[in-house]
């Protein structure tokens, strides 16, 4: 990764009373707290900048809500350039568009926006290859959405639809990152038991290796994203799948995430909506 898009939580969320205001009707496992939030995004958006990564930062603006540290969800970014997403979280739906004038900003080009009945969140896309796009298929996002993805994109680039499981229902944040993340070309971490059986062998024959989480570090565990080849970013409290990657050879950086991450449900891949990486 070479350029990343970043929300602090000191803009996103504005004060303490907003966070009281909100957190429960969005879902939140539990009341974020907002001094303890900033110091760890602090730190977590060191990570990158010791990287070498570029930050971009995305500002306030109107209708925006907590969830919007969470800047992977509203857009896909491909070599072609940016599709905005049309988010399957209600609260949500002012995002992509939001995104769409930072990236113009930016000198992106926006390859234009999922419409109507069609449901797209970046949480549920997630390349496995400069031509390669595995897409899940779920509450967040539908065929539609995915559908209209593939035509933007236009021809060149193959979309592997996954269905995903109910699991815990509707309103839970369930996306295919929430049990996939490629670590490098040939290599990925995955919870296998909620992932659909054509899906994880399609995996292997296309050559991955696959690092396993464990069940009881699923809500974080399966999150983590590559700065590099097999050099990744991993929410600190996932000490066994820790363990698990750097055996299988990668360098782990982590960060503390109990107030950003834990409480939204969000891990790091949620909180950087990548822009370039190395060719």
């Amino acid at each position: 990764m070479t350029r990343c898009l970043l929300m602090h939580p000191r803009e996103a969320w504005g004060d303490q009373g907003r966070i009281d205001r909100e957190w429960s009707a969005l879902g939140y496992t539990a009341r974020p707290d907002r001094s303890r939030a900033t110091a760890e995004y602090d730190a977590f958006a060191q990570i990158f900048r010791s990287a070498g990564v570029q930050i971009e930062w995305l500002h306030p603006a109107a209708g925006l809500t907590l969830d919007a540290i969470y800047v992977r969800d509203a857009s896909v970014v491909s070599d072609r350039g940016v599709v905005l997403c049309r988010m399957g979280k209600p609260d949500r739906e002012h995002e992509p568009a939001v995104q769409g004038e930072a990236f113009e900003t930016l000198g992106l080009e926006v390859l234009g926006s999922i419409e109507g009945a069609g449901r797209l969140e970046g949480g549920d896309v997630v390349w496995l290859a400069q031509d390669t796009l595995a897409v899940g298929i779920g509450y967040r996002t539908n065929a539609e959405g995915l559908e209209q993805l593939a035509s933007l994109l236009g021809p060149g680039v193959e979309i592997l639809p996954v269905h995903l499981p109910h699991w815990r229902g509707h309103g839970d944040v369930f996306h295919l990152m929430s049990i996939l993340s490629p670590i490098d070309g040939d290599l990925a971490l995955v919870y296998s038991p909620l992932m659909p059986v054509t899906f994880r062998e399609e995996l292997r024959a296309r050559g991955y290796e696959l690092v396993e989480v464990p069940d009881e570090e699923l809500d974080m565990g399966p999150n983590a994203v590559a700065l590099g080849p097999r050099r990744v970013v991993l929410e600190a409290a996932n000490g066994e799948t820790r363990h698990r990657l750097e055996a299988a050879g990668v360098e782990v950086i982590t960060y503390g995430g109990d107030e950003i991450s834990r409480k939204g449900l969000g891990g790091p891949t949620c909180l950087t909506r990548p822009l370039a990486r190395e060719p």
